[in-house]
């Protein structure tokens, strides 16, 4: 693995979790034509109808298509906790940008995709205990990352990420110039055909896809723009989030997190 992700992820792994239990079980009371019943918890509605619909896009190592499938460290994860309260799992491919209009509408139940928990997402969706650590970071092509080696070397450059993502309010943040795009592996590939000079992405995903003998292994990146927090998204009040909660910490007590992380090479991502 390429030295510049063993440096930042030595920050990341001083991240620290508190897995309390959130409290309450509240009622799912959206309102919206979604198939929920007046008074029906969200628990309640997905197990009556058998199965957990999860918001996904195509980031690996967390949720990708392997052959005809999808698989992941949150694929992965998902199903177990799918299992845990009595149903399927269905992993549904999203717009990000629209993702917590397709969970308030009803398309899906959750949103499980190594999603930054933020103050304005929390705001608008109920969020799970954060369950590893991450941040976004700059996407340049090797012979480039000494020549643009701190945030401030970066500004004149044309920046590609991902549209509703948190890399895009870091941008807008910055004032940088930028093209979003639909999805993170866009965003790579756009810098990759040098349309763009760079790309804001999570270190989980720049990590795996810049390793050597992966897709973007020209690719490097020594600059973190920040540090942030991963969780899952449910409805507004849902009470599957206090299920989540539960399955998270026992996750982590019994090992699984450890060894999915292990297997799909995430390590420096875990919580204390």
């Amino acid at each position: 693995m390429k030295r510049s992700y063993k440096k930042i992820s030595m920050l990341l792994a001083a991240a620290t979790m508190t897995l309390t239990m959130l409290t309450g079980c509240a009622q799912n009371n959206t309102g919206m034509g979604s198939g929920i019943e007046q008074g029906q918890s969200d628990l309640e509605y997905v197990q009556s109808k058998g199965t957990l619909v999860v918001g996904i896009t195509d980031f690996a190592p967390m949720d990708y298509r392997s052959e005809e499938d999808w698989t992941g460290f949150d694929a992965d994860l998902a199903k177990d906790f799918a299992e845990s309260i009595g149903v399927a799992l269905e992993l549904k491919e999203i717009d990000w940008d629209k993702k917590t209009e397709l969970l308030e509408q009803g398309n899906i139940d959750c949103i499980w995709n190594g999603m930054t928990m933020t103050e304005e997402l929390q705001e608008t969706i109920s969020c799970s205990n954060p369950y590893l650590s991450n941040a976004q970071v700059a996407v340049l092509r090797d012979g480039e990352l000494e020549q643009y080696n701190t945030v401030e070397a970066c500004q004149h450059l044309l920046f590609a990420v991902e549209s509703g993502s948190t890399g895009e309010t870091l941008l807008k943040e910055l004032k940088y110039r930028y093209t979003a795009y639909p999805t993170q592996m866009e965003a790579l590939q756009s810098v990759q055909a040098k349309e763009a000079d760079a790309a804001v992405i999570d270190i989980i995903m720049a990590a795996y896809n810049t390793d050597d003998g992966h897709e973007f292994d020209d690719l490097g990146f020594d600059i973190s723009l920040n540090d942030e927090k991963i969780c899952i998204g449910f409805r507004k009040d849902s009470d599957l989030t206090e299920k989540a909660n539960e399955f998270l910490k026992n996750a982590y007590e019994e090992g699984t997190v450890s060894s999915l992380a292990a297997q799909y090479g995430i390590e420096s991502a875990l919580l204390d």
